[in-house]
């Protein structure tokens, strides 16, 4: 977990998850679990094979309070989600 100052210095933290090998839905589910955990503003990564887990994410953000920060493709099957906490 890492701790960094924003622009108005309030303290956010940075979770990691590593969902890699996990298929539709434990990859929502895990996600789900972690932001009820976390507080507002805070910041969980994500690394996933999942080949669903683009759409399953931008479904989770509609429904519950989750911005995508970024969505980042590292190889033809593996992604990284950068998800705030709103």
């Amino acid at each position: 977990m890492l701790v960094f100052f924003d622009e108005c210095n309030m303290k956010k933290k940075v979770y990691f998850l590593n969902l890699k090998g996990y298929k539709c839905p434990i990859p929502i589910l895990k996600i789900s679990k972690k932001f009820k955990e976390i507080k507002k503003g805070d910041i969980l990564e994500v690394d996933t094979d999942d080949p669903k887990a683009d759409e399953d994410i931008k479904e989770l953000s509609n429904n519950i309070k989750i911005k995508i920060l970024e969505m980042n493709s590292l190889n033809n099957k593996k992604m990284r989600f950068k998800l705030q906490k709103y």
